[in-house]
């Protein structure tokens, strides 16, 4: 332990009262977003893609939610501060203001914030705030995600900090000006009223608590919460040892350059009680949206350290015990204006949450978690036909998915994205009401958790059909179809993600996990996995009945039982889930993959490129056994990238190996 500790914080409130004007802080909050979700016109915003948050008078974050969004809570502070900064002395009662600008710590462009500030005696004693995700914010594709995008200007509309309530008066011209750059200018409106006013309840509410506390021991409580969560982060860092560990993890593909996974680079060091981590190791920005702005990289730093102090409220007191170095701006982790972002969240930033998870699950190993699924969107925008007046349409859909399997036990099925566990799958019937999109499947998808002595979290497969659709096109944001999730301590791979379009007929194509205004029309049929969580420890050491128990749930079949767990298992009456172990049969096909699998690693990829394209060899066994990676749709073989995917399995699988 390190004698670079600091001394805790004094307190001026009672036990009680300070406990009691913490949690009503949480509860002001948590009703802002109750109020938010009975008042909002976008599906996405009602399925929670939305964060809320109690700043105190310098902008500093006091409070979040109860079911808040990961990625979103660690910017808020930015944009509160960034608001203080434009408008300084401009600040009134009555003010409203909308920013989402990720190049002044916001996230991307979707993002909208409404900020209130909170009046008590002629003073500033805080700041309400609610973020909200817009299905479309303009740009050159429906739902603002362009892949193609270089730069920021064909993403959709930057929002700098503007009032959109100057002292109570309703600024129509600015919010026209705001809604029209949308492709839904009625629900973009709905969503800014129902934002808005939803900052007026926790006003309401923390002035509520002035009148029965008094202000001055309301902003003291403001303070002291941050500080209370400040020493526990401090005390509980403390207890670690000091050191310094490294992990990298990798985004596909840059267009700009030639083929080869990008790396994402995390130095971290604990020094007392500050855990500080470099980035200055990471790849320069891409040539498509996958960058993070600083603030969704900083939010990275505190989401994915909070992963293993679950317990710690969060709020500025956490961040203050957490420091970044994100190296020079124009990088995939700190780009700069005018570096297009909108992607960030499938990119640099979901690489840089698995690589802390990674570097932590060697410090406290009884938390370890292999790499979950990639966060990923579907958009699918367009005419609705089955309307008269051919109204915009925005289909816009993610996906649960696989957690990483854990040190005990195995990764949670059809979990939401670390990106944000608060976040709710949308319900199809409302989909399909809203849309001209049918749903024809949304199941677990077999085989879809990474092998391991504690296997993955399963993944889902969904598919759908276009019906009356028009003009229409697709877009999607995902990443992970060559730096397929990994898994840990000998621990496999999942599978890779990726769009398939009319899979089956002689139209089908495979249209990656990245891409843009691709044209669909009314009867194309499409499907997607999202994939599992990363094997945790050697799958040859799982229990055989524990196999068994998947192969009957429907979460491994009988042909990937033999060939990741070396199990062999006899379907004696598959209606009835009657199915048993072949002893003497695993352990020889145990003994068999042990001799093995150091030497599929160094199996020639050309040739093995040439038999997936010839049907012999499947796609789990190119990434699982061989650590080859193709494209998928062609079979064209990556040479570079697969180089770069061994490497990967070696350090993180074979060397878990037990033999």
């Amino acid at each position: 332990m390190s004698a670079n500790v600091h001394a805790p914080h004094t307190r001026s409130l009672d036990p009680v009262t300070f406990e009691v004007l913490k949690n009503s802080f949480t509860t002001s909050v948590d009703l802002m977003s109750e109020q938010i979700l009975r008042t909002c016109y976008s599906f996405v915003i009602y399925c929670r893609d939305f964060s809320s948050a109690l700043c105190d008078a310098e902008g500093n974050t006091v409070m979040q939610g109860s079911q808040d969004i990961a990625v979103h809570v660690g910017t808020l502070h930015f944009q509160c501060q960034a608001v203080i900064e434009y408008f300084k002395e401009d600040i009134n009662p009555g003010d409203v203001f909308v920013i989402n600008d990720p190049y002044r710590g916001g996230t991307h462009f979707n993002d909208i914030s409404f900020i209130r500030p909170i009046f008590s005696g002629g003073r500033i004693i805080g700041y309400a705030q609610n973020k909200g995700h817009w299905a479309d914010v303009g740009g050159t594709v429906p739902g603002s995600f362009d892949v193609n995008a270089t730069e920021h200007f064909g993403e959709g509309l930057r929002i700098p900090a503007l009032k959109i309530w100057d002292r109570g008066v309703f600024r129509h011209d600015v919010a026209q000006l705001i809604v029209q750059n949308t492709r839904s200018p009625f629900v973009g409106l709905g969503d800014l009223h129902a934002q808005s006013e939803a900052t007026a309840v926790c006003e309401r509410e923390v002035l509520r608590l002035v009148d029965t506390y008094g202000v001055d021991t309301v902003t003291s409580a403001m303070a002291e919460v941050q500080d209370y969560v400040e020493d526990i982060v401090r005390h509980r860092l403390a207890e670690l040892p000091d050191g310094t560990w490294e992990a990298v993890d990798h985004l596909d593909a840059d267009p700009g350059r030639p083929e080869g996974l990008v790396p994402v680079k995390v130095r971290m060091t604990i020094s007392g009680d500050t855990v500080t981590y470099d980035l200055s190791g990471s790849a320069p920005a891409v040539a498509t949206f996958l960058n993070s702005g600083y603030g969704a990289t900083y939010s990275a730093l505190y989401a994915g350290t909070k992963t293993f102090f679950p317990d710690i409220p969060l709020n500025s007191g956490f961040y203050r015990a957490v420091r970044g170095e994100l190296g020079p701006e124009g990088t995939v982790v700190n780009a700069g204006w005018p570096i297009a972002v909108t992607g960030f969240c499938s990119g640099a930033y979901e690489k840089l949450m698995s690589s802390i998870v990674e570097i932590w699950s060697s410090i406290v190993p009884e938390r370890a978690m292999a790499c979950s699924f990639n966060l990923e969107y579907l958009l699918v925008g367009g005419r609705d036909g089955r309307s008269t007046e051919r109204p915009y349409f925005m289909w816009y859909d993610w996906m649960a998915g696989g957690w990483g399997g854990r040190s005990t036990k195995d990764g949670s099925n059809a979990t939401a994205p670390v990106f944000g566990p608060g976040l709710a799958v949308q319900p199809l019937e409302g989909q399909e009401r809203l849309s001209p999109v049918l749903t024809t499947t949304h199941s677990i998808r077999p085989d879809s958790g990474g092998p391991g002595k504690h296997r993955g979290g399963c993944g889902v497969e969904k598919g759908g059909v276009l019906t009356d659709a028009e003009r229409t096109v697709m877009s999607y944001c995902c990443d992970r179809a060559r730096s397929v999730t990994w898994g840990i301590d000998g621990g496999l791979p999942s599978l890779p993600h990726g769009v398939w379009l009319n899979r089956g007929t002689q139209e089908e194509r495979f249209l990656g996990s990245v891409f843009s205004n691709v044209p669909v029309q009314s009867g194309d049929a499409f499907t997607r996995p999202s994939a599992g969580g990363g094997g945790n420890g050697d799958p040859l050491e799982r229990d055989p009945a524990l196999v068994l128990e998947d192969v009957i749930d429907g979460y491994v079949t009988l042909q990937r039982a033999e060939r990741d767990y070396g199990v062999v298992i006899e379907a004696i009456d598959i209606e009835l889930d009657q199915y048993r172990v072949l002893a003497e049969k695993t352990a020889t096909a145990r003994a068999e993959i042990a001799a093995s699998r150091r030497g599929w690693l160094e199996a020639d990829p050309e040739e093995l490129a040439a038999d997936y394209r010839a049907g012999k060899v499947d796609m789990l066994d190119m990434v699982r056994r061989y650590g080859v990676i193709v494209d998928w749709g062609t079979g064209e073989l990556l040479p570079e990238t697969t180089s770069q995917f061994r490497d990967n399995m070696r350090r993180r699988s074979a060397a878990g190996w037990v033999s």
